[in-house]
């Protein structure tokens, strides 16, 4: 049987001031846990944790558990619940730093599509430059749902023939640059 209570030394202390120290991130320490950004999150009866919690759980360094919440990506990035903070914390950005740390560290829900689409995206565009609709919705819906094709197969049939779906992949001008210019980008 697995135990709920999570000890401090299951916890990764400095967590917290990794994520303040990114760009958007700096007041996450300001937070007073009003709830204010749960009551006006529009999806927030969707999600398992409230962003008031995952706020919470990232200043006490419970970092897998705020990384593989459902929270995180469910986000509807409409930052009300950043205008309405009392504290101006900007808690959409703090959405999007974690996102960007789930998918680094291969921390997030496995059958969500959302993750698996930012994660095809990169991909996709970090081999050719460019991406391309149809072969991004094929590799996301093998990953996250194979049986979706189904229904998915009847629309995309009556694209390609209307002429508005693409099979072919393009590529940018010069993509051997590519590699060059994305290994520059990890490096800052």
């Amino acid at each position: 049987m697995k135990r709920q209570i999570k000890y401090q030394v299951d916890t990764h202390p400095d967590w917290g001031e990794e994520i303040s120290r990114k760009p958007g991130c700096e007041r996450l320490y300001s937070c007073i846990q009003c709830g204010t950004c749960s009551g006006t999150c529009p999806v927030s009866i969707y999600m398992d944790l409230s962003p008031r919690r995952v706020m919470a759980m990232v200043r006490e360094g419970f970092r897998d558990e705020a990384l593989a919440s459902q929270t995180v990506w469910l986000c509807a990035s409409c930052y009300g619940c950043s205008t309405a903070c009392p504290q101006k914390i900007g808690i959409a950005d703090i959405m999007y730093a974690l996102k960007r740390e789930a998918l680094s560290r291969g921390i997030f829900p496995k059958r969500m599509p959302v993750p698996v689409l930012a994660q095809e995206f990169c991909k996709m565009v970090a081999q050719k430059g460019r991406n391309s609709e149809f072969w991004l919705v094929l590799r996301v819906a093998l990953r996250s749902n194979p049986l979706s094709l189904l229904q998915l197969a009847g629309i995309g049939w009556k694209l390609w023939r209307a002429g508005r779906l693409s099979l072919s992949q393009e590529s940018i001008y010069r993509r051997w640059e590519l590699p060059a210019l994305v290994q520059a980008k990890e490096a800052r």
